[in-house]
């Protein structure tokens, strides 16, 4: 798909990633991401049209959703969270701010968009985590809000298909910013880079290229799927 592919989350290493691919390839993508001057300096790189807005508000979200215009080739969902705390000091504000960001928002942007997504035959690209069906001490709070993107997903994709399609990646530890505070000792990085079959953390262009092939022609007979991008963790025992 060659259309106009909004993308969430696009000052991300992920989304970043995901949005420069998209323009390489000449399709257009529309940016948003909370962080005004950043999003804009990408914007100006990429020659893509940006809206600044907060996902967890849900006027905001629909407002750039407006802005990315109809029809839609494809919808790309990369915002999320990393909160680890165990059971015993997790609050119900931690459960609840953390399904919003992470379940709740891609549930509102694509019903937002889903009639420019099915007037341009889109695709939409929502991100779980191997933590959402391997279990993690730590992880209830995020294990359970990457579980509903999951579910989200198939129950999405079997409503609006034959015009929607719906997948979802699902990656393992990626350095990114939002992974920096388990990454930045480099004994940690190493130690959890060997928890993998592939003994190495991911990088943002392991997800992206992923996300990329689900948003393009090149995948269009795929719908409800669930794919891991996580140097093998999710399936495979490590040799750490």
């Amino acid at each position: 798909m060659s259309g106009r592919i909004l993308v969430f989350g696009a000052t991300g290493g992920i989304g970043g990633a995901l949005a420069r691919r998209l323009a390489a390839r000449g399709a257009a993508p529309f940016l948003v991401a909370r962080d005004a001057a950043r999003l804009q300096a990408l914007a100006d790189e990429l020659g893509a049209g940006w809206q600044a807005a907060d996902v967890t508000d849900a006027a905001a979200l629909r407002s750039a959703v407006a802005a990315a215009g109809s029809p839609l080739a494809g919808l790309a969902f990369c915002v999320g969270s990393i909160l680890l705390k165990p059971l015993a000091r997790l609050t119900e504000a931690d459960f609840a701010e953390t399904f919003r960001l992470n379940a709740l928002a891609p549930a509102l942007a694509v019903q937002a968009a889903q009639p420019a997504l099915a007037a341009g035959r889109g695709s939409v690209v929502l991100f779980s985590s191997v933590a959402a069906r391997r279990g993690f001490p730590n992880h209830a709070a995020i294990g359970a809000a990457k579980a509903a993107v999951e579910g989200l997903a198939v129950s999405l994709a079997a409503e609006l298909a034959p015009n929607v399609r719906v997948n979802v990646v699902a990656p393992s530890l990626t350095k990114t910013q939002l992974a920096e505070p388990l990454t930045r000792s480099p004994q940690m990085a190493e130690a959890i880079a060997k928890q993998h079959p592939m003994q190495r953390l991911g990088e943002a262009e392991d997800a992206a290229a992923l996300a990329d092939f689900l948003l393009s022609d090149a995948a269009g007979w795929m719908t409800g799927q669930v794919i891991g991008v996580d140097g093998g963790r999710g399936a495979l025992a490590g040799k750490g």
